[in-house]
């Protein structure tokens, strides 16, 4: 298993790539903070994860306020002891013209996808510095590479994670922390429904992906295990692409 009693936590992990991160480090071994906002989603994932066998607790966690961050790492230090891991997952999108978005809406994406990067680091960071090991992934999106109309919050919060991620990799591969980000492409989830279930739209990005399909949860997943485990000690700072091909054309 390459990930045996290894402790984790992961944000964001009530649905989607969340959750099939979950169940994929749950499958290696690993321990598990589940945090999500919906009790509903997180506790789903905690059925799973028993039917697995494997150990995990569920917070209701609003990553955008430090409070419930504080809460979360809490909760994992009494019942674990220590934070191998942290996959910073958790996001939100809002759909519209740059022009015609809502301040309001402009905020919620940014605190919820990056600004969550950033207090669930300052809170986890310390510990892994006491352990002199630690493992962050943050969940980033080709949309922090290149731009996508009518999601403008959504793209600035994921370039700002990729920014942010390579930065923390600099200031913490001495201490060995290594941090790395995923930048998925067009996968199959909750935040994506809407929009291939229209055909034409389906159509449009399965078009603009080499590989002919749309990604599913557990591509990611693949690749989160591997940047969690021992085997990637000596990567750090790099921003992902899961994406079938799209930024290769």
């Amino acid at each position: 298993m390459r990930l045996k009693n290894k402790i984790a936590i992961i944000t964001g992990a009530g649905s989607g790539i969340g959750r099939a991160i979950a169940l994929s480090f749950i499958k290696e071994g690993a321990k598990l903070v589940i945090a999500d906002w919906s009790e509903k989603g997180g506790e789903e994932t905690i059925k799973l994860i028993k039917k697995l066998k494997g150990e995990a607790v569920f917070i209701k966690t609003d990553v955008s306020k430090s409070k419930d961050i504080e809460q979360m790492a809490n909760t994992c230090l009494k019942k674990f002891g220590r934070v191998d891991i942290l996959v910073n997952n958790a996001g939100i999108v809002r759909f519209g013209a740059l022009h015609e978005t809502l301040e309001s809406d402009w905020d919620l994406v940014l605190n919820v996808n990056l600004k969550s990067v950033f207090l669930a680091s300052k809170k986890i960071i310390p510990q892994m510095l006491k352990q002199s090991k630690g493992k962050i992934i943050n969940m980033a999106s080709i949309a922090g590479l290149v731009g996508f109309a009518q999601i403008g919050a959504y793209c600035a919060s994921k370039g700002g994670i990729i920014t942010l991620t390579k930065e923390m990799a600099v200031e913490y591969a001495p201490k060995k922390i290594n941090v790395n980000c995923i930048c998925p492409g067009v996968i199959k989830t909750a935040m994506t429904k809407d929009m291939i279930s229209d055909p034409a739209t389906k159509k449009g990005f399965e078009t603009q992906t080499p590989y002919p399909r749309l990604g599913e949860p557990e591509d990611i997943a693949h690749a989160a295990v591997y940047l969690a485990s021992d085997e990637s000690d000596f990567v750090n700072g790099e921003a992902l692409a899961i994406d079938g091909g799209w930024l290769a054309k």
